[in-house]
């Protein structure tokens, strides 16, 4: 792992466990999300709220004013909830993930209902699945649901001119995603 990444991740994990989203920024989500939607960013950890709040803002800031793009960053991970991870275990996903992608992958692959630590890894690769089905749920179009299905997709690096707009859109949401 290069400094650069250290640095980020070590931002990140205190930001995890210092971090929530304020009641400013929930007016904001609010202005967003429709109210079944509203509900689900709510159950939300509030660290996951703060870092969806910020992929928002920053998107944004890029100029970025798609409704089903905004949709997507605040609920990308929305997933998540339907079994929640412990600190520790969103910890030894990203660390596996830099040693061993494959076993993230492998041990992903399992049954939700995976007992003990391999279920960090279920939730860590299909969160977004479960995630595109809440948003599709609770409103979302199938642009936004598409967003939140993919947001973890390889895409090829340096491919920021995408034949569709939904791969445009993705590929903004990745970008701000992995920098936040």
């Amino acid at each position: 792992m290069n400094t650069s990444r250290l640095v980020y991740r070590s931002r990140q994990f205190w930001q995890a466990i210092s971090t929530g989203s304020s009641h400013e920024d929930t007016e904001l989500a609010a202005t967003i999300l429709t109210p079944p939607q509203l509900e689900l960013f709510q159950q939300m950890h509030r660290s996951e709220q703060a870092h969806s709040l910020r992929v928002l803002k920053e998107l944004r800031r890029q100029g970025e004013d798609n409704s089903d793009l905004e949709i997507a960053a605040l609920l990308h991970d929305v997933g998540k909830i339907r079994t929640p991870l412990r600190l520790w275990e969103r910890v030894l996903v990203v660390l596996v993930r830099k040693i061993c992608p494959n076993c993230v992958k492998k041990w992903g692959a399992a049954s939700e209902n995976e007992p003990g630590w391999r279920r960090a890894f279920v939730v860590a690769e299909k969160h977004p699945a479960w995630g595109a089905d809440l948003v599709s749920q609770s409103g979302g179009s199938a642009l936004a649901a598409a967003l939140v299905a993919r947001h973890q997709e390889q895409l090829p690096p340096n491919n920021e001119k995408k034949d569709s707009n939904e791969d445009r859109l993705l590929y903004k949401l990745q970008v701000v995603d992995n920098q936040s």
